[in-house]
Parts: C-alpha cells; structure tokens; sequence
C-alpha cells in the first residue's frame, strides 16, 4: 500500500513574534531580579496551559543560580549558556556538577528563548551576546575567577566571549557549534517573498511538543547562527578548555571542534570524543588531551551519540533513558505513521543521531542523553583538579 502524503504543518500562534523576548532586558538588574523578571516573563508567555504544566515550563525554561555547596580556596564562578532553541534546562545537570566542585553558578536565558518559537524570527545573535555579557559581568562582580560554560551555540557564544574579556579563565565547551552548513549564510533570503509565504521564514514547522525546547525552527536562527560562527573563525584560545562532542554530530560541523581543540595549545587542555569503535581519531590532536569514549551500545540499542544528548544524564527524568520525552522529529511530516509509531513505541526505536546510516537500522529516535554520562563529570573533575 503506497503511503500517503501529509499535508503541509500549518503555521499556528506560537509561530508568531510574542513581542516578549526578542531582546536582551536584563540592563542593570541584579541577578536574583533578573531571574524574576525572567519567570514573570514566560509564566505571561505560557498564561494558556493548565497550572501545572505551567509551573513545569516556568521551572526548566528560567535562568538560575547556585551556590557551592563546599568551600575552597578559590573562589570560582562559572556562566552556563545553553544552546540554539533550547533552555537552561539542559544546564541543570552541568550546574549541579559545577555547584559541588566549589564553582558560583549562574546561568541565562537568550533572547528568543523559553517563549514561542516565533521569537527566534527576529532575534540577533548579538543580543545573545549581550545576554552573555550581562552575566559574566554580575558573576565576575561576585568571584575571583571566572569561567564559561556552554551547549552548542551557548558554547560558540562562550567562545566569543573569551575573545574579549580577560576575566575569563577557562572554557567548558559541549558539542559546540563552531562551524554550521555555509547554507545557512542565504537563510534570510526568504525576507524578499515570505512576506507573501510566511512559511518560507522556517526551516521546519513541528508540533512543539517539548516543554524545553522548540521543535519549529526559523530561518532566521540558522542566518544569526552562521553570523555567529563567522565572529569567532579561527580563534585560538589560550586559556584552558575542556570540550566534548561527537563524531556524529549531524547538528554542527564537528571538524571545527577539531581544529579548534589543535589551535588550543593550553597543556591542560581536554577533548572527549564520543565516536563508534570503527572511527577515525583525529591525528593532530596529542593522545594525553583526547579522551575517546565508545558510544555505540547495541545491547542497548544505542547507535551512537548526539548533538543532542551530551549533558543530559540517563537518570534525567524528561530526556532520559527513561524520560517523559522522546524525539522523533525527523519523520514529521513526511511519515505520521512512524512519526506515531516511534512516539507511542518508543522501546521498539533504536536511539542515536539522525543519520543515513542510523536510519537504515530501523525505527531511531534521536539520542537526549548521554549513557557515559558519569565518566563525562570525571573526566571534568579531573581537569577542575588540574586548574591553578
């Protein structure tokens, strides 16, 4: 029987600009103000869900702040900045890793983010600079020494930071967003006729299912994200970084991550490298600043990582091995049937990247966690010990 096929996703309100967060409105706020605003400002975004629902979407998409839980001689502060659609959730587990080693954490919320995905249709990738900004100067005003830490484009946005601000002593970066498809250089053409076809102003027009991250993406998130990688091409830092990616990360060009890691010349520099028992590692990287971690479980029924799964512990009750989440976006709309098949089944999916090899598998989900996540906090015990 010959499938089907679906009509074209309709744009709905949350495809819209809400007119609530396109721009960074921290100012001069103190940190603990800044975070309320923040929740007042998604809790009016989300007015229409039901109470506890509402609460859910409050708690993981505001920014937050944590004290250490132990003293140390240093005093150690670090900025956490999560990625491109997402939210501070996916900081939570980072933060309470940082919280316990001693470290002031803070983390923000980019512009465009926590609301609808209609926010990202007119946000610059400068104002999530300044959002970076803005949190690195109220964290420095209260530590010693100051760190950054990022997912993906919060990690490229740690970067740029770096390059222009002294304060700064060391990089945490995951899966960073260094280099993204030159493709995405044109995706703001559409502004000469979407005026006439709003839907050309996306990339993709899902149902949004998630509570912490968009599904719908815009053209103009690709174009600001390209900018981004433009502003920091061919940095080499001098100051520690700890990085992790993945060789099959089918989000961002993890060849820039590479180059970045070979550029970094800090002696205490580390990289773990998430690839299948079969990859290539890279030669010019030294072996005592790679960490190569096997992230193929066929037992489990894991093909390999993810853009997406990094920070993100089993135990992680929306994303995790287990969670209430599941990601099958890549069938939307082209297969409902599977599309509903791997969200009602999801045991039945095998899990890893969205790639032609992975889905030539079987049914695949993408990967939300990272099964290695435990000995991802040693290896970064390890390099906080290494820090002077």
């Amino acid at each position: 029987m010959q499938q089907q096929e679906s009509a074209p996703p309709r744009l709905e309100a949350r495809h819209s600009v809400s007119g609530l967060n396109s721009r960074f409105q921290g100012g001069q706020l103190a940190f603990a103000d800044y975070i309320a605003s923040c929740r007042e400002m998604i809790a009016r975004a989300h007015a229409g869900t039901d109470a506890a629902t509402q609460q859910k979407i409050v708690d993981g998409n505001a920014p937050f702040e944590l004290e250490p839980t132990i003293a140390t001689s240093r005093k150690r502060g670090i900025l956490l900045t999560h990625g491109l659609s997402d939210s501070p959730y996916f900081m939570r587990h980072l933060a309470a890793f940082f919280q316990t080693q001693g470290f002031r954490v803070m983390a923000v919320l980019l512009p465009g983010h926590g609301t609808q995905p209609g926010d990202l249709l007119d946000v610059t990738w400068q104002e999530w600079a300044r959002t970076v900004q803005y949190g690195a100067d109220r964290l420095a005003a209260e530590v010693d020494e100051l760190y950054l830490g990022g997912l993906s484009t919060g990690a490229a946005l740690s970067v740029y930071h770096s390059q222009h601000d002294e304060r700064v002593r060391g990089l945490f970066l995951f899966s960073p967003a260094l280099k993204i498809t030159a493709r995405a250089r044109w995706a703001n053409l559409h502004k000469l006729y979407s005026w006439l076809m709003p839907s050309a102003q996306w990339v993709g027009i899902l149902p949004d299912r998630d509570l912490y991250k968009y599904e719908s993406f815009p053209r103009n998130a690709a174009a600001q994200m390209y900018a981004l990688t433009q502003a920091i091409k061919g940095c080499e830092p001098n100051i520690p970084v700890f990085a992790a990616a993945s060789l099959d990360d089918a989000t961002v060009d993890v060849s820039a991550t590479l180059e970045f890691m070979a550029r970094a010349h800090h002696a205490r520099n580390k990289l773990v490298l998430y690839a299948s028992a079969a990859a290539a590692l890279p030669a010019n990287i030294p072996a005592a600043k790679l960490e190569w971690v096997n992230s193929a479980l066929p037992d489990n029924k894991i093909l390999s990582s993810a853009h997406t799964a990094i920070v993100l512990p089993p135990e992680d009750t929306h994303y995790g091995a287990a969670g209430e989440y599941v990601n099958c976006n890549h069938y939307y709309p082209h297969d409902q049937e599977k599309y509903a098949a791997c969200i009602q089944h999801p045991d039945a999916a095998w899990q890893g990247e969205i790639t032609p090899a992975n889905l030539e598998v079987g049914m695949l989900r993408r990967l939300m966690f990272n099964p290695n996540y435990a000995a991802l906090e040693d290896s970064m015990k390890r390099f906080v010990e290494s820090l002077l």
